[in-house]
């Protein structure tokens, strides 16, 4: 009898074409699926929490397969094998048994995202955020945020010619935060759009441009019309942060941190003609 597994894992999606298997594209569904039945000797294949576009990266991920190995939690050394296999930049946290209903997507009950922006060019920061070299007003952007957080229907924001059934999504959390000269928007919902966060966030840093006023964004809004938002900002500055399920799965929840924000002093920029011998 097959055993049902969820895996949670990071990846940094910079060369890859998203998470979902493509025919003729390296994707991170692939690798997983790949290490997986080579290390198991049979075929896997693995359901994961949800799409991700070309380009953007997961600090926390979840996907379920089933194997016929009903012990696999309890070998100690097969996440270190499952890694050796995966390349650098995708890597597996840990492997928790579950029931065989469980379902990496729809079980999940919200998901989390980061969209990072930079004020000012950063060489290592490439991969990572999208270079926006215009004053904003973070005040005004988070006042958009809450209308995009009162907000249900989000068609304004999503992918034209979608396969969703509906483009209703409750939306927990929007809001701004200012570091330095970077900036990042976190937004959580119980279902994300393709394309949603890059989209809200480009038509809110329109709004903190004063290109957007907030009476327009809510007419944006109400007018369920994608030709009427702002530019969608490029996929590199997007992180997926979390997916969260039902306690009773008991996931360890280990992931990454993104460093890249507190870690990391700005000061060089503003004070880069005091240096001294």
């Amino acid at each position: 009898m097959a055993a049902r597994y969820f895996i949670e894992l990071s990846f940094k999606g910079t060369r890859f074409h998203g998470w979902q298997l493509q025919s003729n594209a390296l994707t991170v569904q692939q690798l997983i699926e790949d290490a997986l039945s080579l290390l198991l000797k049979e075929r896997v294949q693995i359901t994961g929490a949800g799409r991700t576009d070309a380009g953007v990266h997961a600090l926390y991920y979840v996907a379920h397969f089933d194997a016929s190995d009903e012990k696999l939690e309890e070998k100690a050394d097969f996440l270190y094998h499952l890694n050796s296999i995966l390349p650098p930049d995708v890597r597996v946290h840990s492997l928790v048994s579950v029931p065989s209903t469980a379902h990496a997507r729809y079980d999940a009950i919200k998901r989390c995202y980061e969209y990072h922006v930079c004020l000012q060019r950063n060489p290592f920061l490439a991969d990572y955020a999208c270079f926006f070299p215009y004053h904003v007003d973070v005040q005004k952007m988070n006042e958009g945020a809450q209308l995009i957080r009162q907000a249900n229907d989000f068609t304004s924001f999503a992918k034209l010619h979608s396969s969703a059934k509906t483009n209703q999504c409750k939306v927990y959390k929007a809001v701004w935060q200012r570091y330095g000269n970077r900036l990042v928007f976190m937004i959580e919902a119980d279902r994300f759009l393709r394309n949603m966060v890059r989209a809200i966030a480009g038509t809110l840093l329109d709004v903190g441009r004063g290109k957007i006023s907030l009476s327009r964004l809510q007419e944006i809004i109400e007018g369920k019309n994608r030709s009427l938002a702002g530019n969608s900002l490029p996929p590199q500055g997007l992180f997926l942060t979390d997916v969260v399920y039902p306690d009773v799965y008991l996931l360890p929840r280990k992931k990454w941190s993104f460093l890249f924000i507190a870690g990391v002093d700005d000061s060089w920029q503003e004070n880069k003609g005091s240096l001294k011998n």
